[in-house]
């Protein structure tokens, strides 16, 4: 079993503990030995709200880490502080698994990719899209070459979020706190290195944020491969679903997937004709089960923390989609096409 510090005891906790305690093979092998917070009493109530009553709850990081020596960090904390609490925990022994983004900046993302090699310990993060049914489902279909060769994707993500808070007020809310997941679940379907992006940004009539609600990107990858984001929090009246609407076109057919199990492809089926005859292909089912979501990612790191094996979405491979926000949000702010470096 894994001794584990869970620090930041905010709202996005409680994501993160029910999956620990909902899914059997993570509650078989977490035990949650310590909570963090600047507010004490926040990180108290959140330990005996999930039943952690004899855990050593607190503010002092570096204290709880010296205490207990915990195997795992789970890093919750908001951006601004990610590098110090990861870099203080990784010298401390632990392997991390963070809260997205990586972290505020890419200099601050090199950093941890840095330290994580330099103590020898994993450090991860939350790309929870990776771990959901449709978009494995999809990936499947790709490398079974059943559409050919990928040459486009296209993402559509167009809601209507009152969150009210922090970010109603944010410069780039949509870009920094939203497309991520967007980008990286390109990445993983694409399988290939993004190069460069052109990307307008708006804040349309209307909107009840302050600043960039909608944009609009076009990433060139490496094998000539081209991905087409267009999103929005400010568009009422016709949602597409939180993990977005999209379009995969290859040199055999096009895929069109609904971000969830709505699934409609189609390959050529002919060789004459101004338009092709096509006929429709199924989107296999997996084979095998798989734990979904914020426990699918927690299950990977443990695994790989048992292995040896680097995670999915260790910082080494993730920096690459914090590098695509980044340099989106470059693009908007020059008006000029910008590589994606990480």
């Amino acid at each position: 079993m894994f001794d584990a510090v869970l620090v930041g005891c905010g709202a996005m906790a409680d994501g993160w503990l029910r999956a620990l305690r909902d899914t059997p093979e993570l509650a078989a092998a977490v035990r949650l030995r310590g909570f963090v917070d600047l507010d004490p009493r926040r990180a108290s109530a959140l330990a005996a709200r999930y039943g952690w009553t004899d855990a050593l709850t607190g503010s002092d990081l570096p204290s709880a880490l010296e205490t207990l020596r915990p195997d795992l960090v789970f890093d919750l904390v908001v951006p601004s502080a990610r590098r110090q609490v990861v870099e203080t925990a990784l010298v401390a022994g632990a392997h991390v698994l963070s809260e997205k983004p990586m972290a505020a900046s890419l200099e601050e993302a090199r950093a941890l990719v840095a330290a994580a090699q330099q103590t020898g310990r994993l450090h991860a993060v939350v790309q929870n899209r990776r771990y959901l049914r449709g978009i494995r489902r999809v990936r499947a279909l790709i490398e079974s070459g059943a559409l050919g060769r990928l040459t486009q994707v296209h993402a559509d993500f167009f809601i209507g979020a009152h969150f009210g808070g922090f970010r109603e007020q944010m410069a780039h809310v949509l870009l920094l706190d939203m497309a991520i997941h967007t980008f990286d679940a390109a990445r993983y379907l694409i399988g290939a290195r993004p190069v460069a992006v052109y990307c307008r940004e708006t804040n349309p009539p209307g909107s009840w944020y302050a600043h960039g609600a909608s944009a609009e990107a076009l990433f060139d990858f490496e094998e000539g491969v081209t991905f087409n984001y267009r999103g929005s929090w400010c568009a009422e009246g016709a949602d597409t679903s939180w993990e977005a609407h999209w379009r995969l076109v290859g040199t055999r057919g096009t895929l069109l997937w609904d971000g969830n199990e709505g699934f409609s492809a189609h390959v050529v089926a002919g060789d004459e004709g101004f338009r092709r005859p096509l006929r429709p292909i199924a989107v296999p089912d997996l084979s095998a089960p798989l734990i979904e979501g914020h426990a699918g990612v927690i299950a990977d790191f443990l695994r790989a923390v048992r292995s040896g094996h680097a995670p999915m979405t260790e910082g080494r491979d993730n920096i690459h989609s914090l590098a695509m926000v980044m340099a989106a949000i470059a693009s908007a702010e020059t008006g000029r096409r910008q590589p994606v470096t990480p």
